[in-house]
């Protein structure tokens, strides 16, 4: 069979590899002064959003290697939102063999305002300069220097600016989608506005949103079917640390509006807290976080519910606690969460989700990732039967006891251990294939 086939392959490909990487590792291990005396830099590239082509590009004087195991630096990079719209890279320089007492950690943080190109060459350069206590180790060391760019004149880096905007940031966005066929054709019409402003001790954010879709078939009789769906939020939030690392307080107040919900306006006001076990100065690499919410809703409906309502007001709890690592072995998200009714707590959902990528042994990573939702809360739905049609093109949320999705898979790679070249020949992509 096909199937035995694959699997009797893959499995002597595995065992081969083990045995044929052994001894290379024992090699390693006993001589560990090799790294010092006769090897180029092997580096270890651990980012998931970064532009490893154009690093490649960019630092050539070191070798990349496809495998952890194979390396003498593993560099973690991982990345995190600014107040400005910009990202704030962090990068750790975990020495490996003869660097393992060697360890750096920095930083480089991009505005908001800065092109893909300023991106991309200051992940480049602060590469780079997390690479210079590993490189000075090396027989190239000779070869390398330190140069420094000065500050025109009557400037300096250091001192405080005057921000006229007080650190807010403004955002607006629109799109309009067209898309059709023959017999079906369909529009989207998305519009987006933002204020935030981040502090050390203060978050606030105000945000909307809306989604208008229209989509026209054609039957095989010629009947024609029309479907819409509209849906707006208006929402706000306030966030106010708590002591400098651990706990922090919410206010938030939303107001929303969903066709295929049954909600013709929902408003709800809630407050919160939440503590991380971790110091929250450490959240690109790991945190556990448990929240807690209480809420007061009210809401009026397209259609008489099931339970008879065109309006009412309630309230609501909800408990969760988010576990999220990203270390040299790959990356762990785990999320459990409570949430219910105040006047009726048979009227309930739990949500459990999972994330793992993981690597077991050299070459081979395992990705598992997988949610669950009992729920218990649908109270906005409307009485009656939905039609086939509303079925078909999902008008409005059906009765439902769960949901659930699961993902299992892995990546095996062997051969070759190093990845320097880039040859971008036949890799630009134009949105259409027109073979090669």
């Amino acid at each position: 069979m096909p199937f035995v086939k694959f699997v009797t392959i893959f499995l002597v490909s595995v065992v081969a590899q083990f045995f044929l990487s052994s001894p290379a590792k024992a090699q390693d291990s006993a001589a560990p002064g090799a790294a010092q005396t006769t090897q180029i830099l092997r580096v270890f590239l651990d980012c998931a959003t970064c532009d490893f082509n154009n690093i490649r590009q960019d630092i050539s004087f070191i070798n990349y290697v496809v495998d952890r195991g194979s390396a003498d630096v593993h560099v973690l990079i991982t990345t995190e939102g600014t107040a400005t719209g910009g990202r704030e890279y962090t990068f750790e320089f975990i020495g490996l063999g003869v660097f393992a007492l060697e360890r750096q950690r920095t930083t480089f943080v991009s505005s908001g305002t800065d092109t893909e190109d300023e991106r991309r060459r200051g992940v480049s350069r602060t590469f780079a300069l997390g690479l210079a206590p590993f490189l000075v180790r090396t027989p190239e060391a000779a070869r390398f220097s330190l140069q420094y760019s000065e500050p025109a004149a009557g400037t300096a880096s250091t001192a405080l600016v005057h921000d006229p905007w007080d650190s807010w940031i403004l955002r607006l966005g629109s799109s309009v989608e067209l898309n059709g066929e023959e017999r079906q054709g369909s529009s989207r019409i998305r519009a987006n506005a933002s204020a935030n402003r981040t502090t050390e001790r203060w978050k606030l954010s105000l945000s909307s949103n809306g989604d208008f879709n229209t989509s026209e078939f054609t039957l095989s009789d010629g009947r024609k079917v029309e479907s819409s769906t509209d849906s707006w939020s208006v929402s706000g939030s306030v966030i106010k640390s708590i002591g400098p690392e651990h706990w922090a307080a919410l206010v938030r107040t939303e107001v929303r509006s969903s066709t295929q919900s049954n909600e013709r306006v929902l408003a709800r006001q809630a407050i919160g807290v939440e503590w991380d076990r971790y110091p929250y100065s450490e959240s690109t690499r790991r945190s556990l976080v448990f929240q807690y919410s209480i809420g007061l809703l009210k809401a009026k409906y397209y259609q008489t519910t099931l339970f008879g309502k065109t309006e009412e007001t309630l309230g609501d709890h909800r408990l969760a606690a988010i576990l999220a690592l990203r270390q040299p072995w790959g990356t762990w998200r785990a999320s459990a969460a409570y949430s219910a009714y105040l006047h009726d707590s048979s009227k309930y959902n739990i949500d459990l989700f999972a994330d793992a990528d993981v690597r077991l042994f050299r070459g081979f990573a395992l990705n598992v990732e997988g949610s669950f939702t009992r729920v218990r809360n649908q109270i906005f739905l409307a009485a009656g039967t939905a039609t086939d049609e509303e079925v078909l093109l999902r008008l409005r949320r059906l009765e439902t006891g769960y949901r659930y999705r699961m993902l299992v898979g892995f990546s095996f790679q062997f051969g070759s251990i190093f990845n320097n070249v880039v040859n971008p020949r036949w890799s630009a992509t134009t949105g259409r294939q027109w073979g090669g």
